[in-house]
This record gives C-alpha cells, sequence and structure tokens, in this order.
C-alpha cells in the first residue's frame, strides 16, 4: 500500500475491502482493491478540505464586509447634519461679535 497515506485511512481501506472480497479471490486483488479504496478515501478528503477552506473564506469575507458596514453606519451619525452646519459659522459669528461688544465697552 501506498504509504503517504495514514494509518487509519489503511486500515479502513483494508476492512472495506475484505468485507466486499469474493470467495476465490487472492490476497494480490485484495490489496489492489484496498490500494483503490485508499485513494478513494484521501480523494475524498482533499476534496472536504478544499470546501471547508472555501467555505471559510466566504465567512470571513462576510464577517469583513458586515464590520464594514457596521464601521461605516457608525461614521455617518457623527457627522453633522447638513442644515446644522449652515447655521454653525453664523452663529459663531454673533455670538464673537457679542463678545467684542461686551468686552470692548
Amino acid at each position: 500500500m501506498l504509504d503517504k497515506h495514514s494509518p487509519e485511512v489503511q486500515e479502513q481501506a483494508i476492512k472495506i475491502a475484505k468485507s466486499i472480497q469474493k470467495p476465490k479471490q487472492t490476497k494480490e486483488q485484495t490489496k489492489l482493491i484496498a490500494q483503490g479504496i485508499e485513494k478513494g478515501i484521501a480523494e475524498y478528503k482533499k476534496q472536504q478540505s478544499k470546501k471547508s477552506r472555501i467555505r471559510d473564506k466566504a465567512k470571513k469575507s462576510l464577517l469583513r464586509e458586515k464590520n464594514n458596514q457596521e464601521k461605516s453606519t457608525e461614521a455617518c451619525p457623527q457627522e453633522i447634519p447638513p442644515k446644522r452646519a449652515l447655521y454653525l459659522p453664523w452663529l459663531l459669528l454673533v455670538i464673537s461679535w457679542i463678545g467684542f461688544i461686551l468686552f470692548s465697552q
């Protein structure tokens, strides 16, 4: 069998191969079947880990987008509304003139 797969996968493959073994099947044929099953299990695990990575990336990107949206909505209420922005300079001008008049007397 291939040594690059884990012992658990090898044991699973051998168990499955023995469970489906035909009466006149040789040990060599059973080993070949076990190798095929082992490759199948390894390929399945690779596919599942790849899908898991893709799901994790998608989840992280959703979290980033959500955080960015929350940050942008938090920044908006802190801005001065346009109507107030028009009155603020005039209000400061009037207060400063009143202060100058009172201070100069």
